[in-house]
């Protein structure tokens, strides 16, 4: 919905650029800025924590049959314009290097079974000399230089993962809607159903929509399950990826209260304990959990 990192997505007609959200043309230095994306921090410095400025935005509410019944505020704190897409590049980089196995393994010479002999005599056979089948040269021998278990995970402080997500979150509040709680709306499974709502509500189907809800019966996951282009997260799934790869984002009022919450302008986010040290993949998944909870 909001990002397109490389030419080829931002030429797609069918993905929404991040970088055309109000919060990014509202200087116009930033669209000029082609290296500015790349050119990520190891780490979020004071002064641009101190600089954090707060998006707020009216939403209305929609009711499940699609009528306006009220309107709320997402108050987001986001980051200064021209580090923006810097912060955000980070954090989509470090979800993606921390989702890397690294199990990858080889044999070299020395590891692969067998080969202690030698295959036949030096001399007097007309062929080239070998001392183990064990060779890389040979079929079944050793890998040269192949891959070894490896941690490709890097290290993020928790306030610039959790500035990069709400970054994101306020610049998408143009394609944002809040619509009322329905998980009691649902008395059995029925995908058909849901697509209807969907419609209600003006979506497309066929377009990418991240519904963002604190709690998720088991009758809404069975309904939404089979549409391909949907992705129903909580706060403790929620993440930098599929946010900037939907184009709709669908919030209930109590998303909306844990938003601003733990991404608000109330939250000074002072020091917790650990704070201060970095965190891998995971960290902020933990974290929204026990602020549900």
């Amino acid at each position: 919905m909001f990002c397109s990192f490389t030419q080829t997505m931002a030429a797609s007609p069918s993905s929404f650029s991040f970088f055309s959200s109000s919060i990014f043309l509202s200087n116009p230095n930033i669209q000029s800025s082609k290296h500015l994306l790349f050119r990520s921090p190891k780490k979020l410095s004071v002064a641009a924590i101190a600089t954090i400025r707060s998006e707020v935005a009216a939403i209305p509410i929609l009711s499940f049959d699609g009528a306006e019944v009220g309107s709320t505020t997402l108050n987001l704190k986001s980051a200064p314009l021209d580090t923006a897409r810097a912060v955000v590049h980070r954090g989509l980089t470090t979800d993606l290097r921390n989702q890397r196995r690294g199990t990858a393994s080889t044999l070299t010479r020395s590891e692969v079974r067998g080969g202690g002999i030698k295959p036949y005599p030096q001399k007097k056979t007309g062929r080239a000399r070998r001392g183990s089948n064990r060779t890389p040269l040979r079929p079944g021998g050793g890998v040269v230089f192949g891959p070894k278990p490896k941690d490709w995970s890097v290290k993020i402080n928790k306030k610039e993962k959790r500035l990069a997500i709400s970054t994101a979150l306020s610049s998408a509040w143009e394609n944002t809607i809040v619509v009322e709680e329905f998980n009691d709306k649902f008395e059995k499974p029925k995908t058909k159903e849901f697509i209807e709502l969907m419609r209600r509500w003006g979506l497309d189907p066929k377009e990418k929509s991240l519904f963002l809800m604190t709690e998720v019966s088991d009758n809404v996951i069975l309904s939404s399950r089979n549409i391909g282009t949907l992705k129903m997260l909580t706060p403790r799934t929620l993440n930098l990826l599929d946010i900037l790869d939907s184009e709709k984002l669908v919030l209930t009022k109590s998303a909306v209260d844990f938003l601003n919450e733990r991404y608000g302008d109330e939250n000074e986010w002072e020091d917790e304990e650990g704070d201060d040290q970095e965190d891998n993949d995971g960290g902020e998944a933990e974290e929204s959990a026990e602020s549900s909870e």
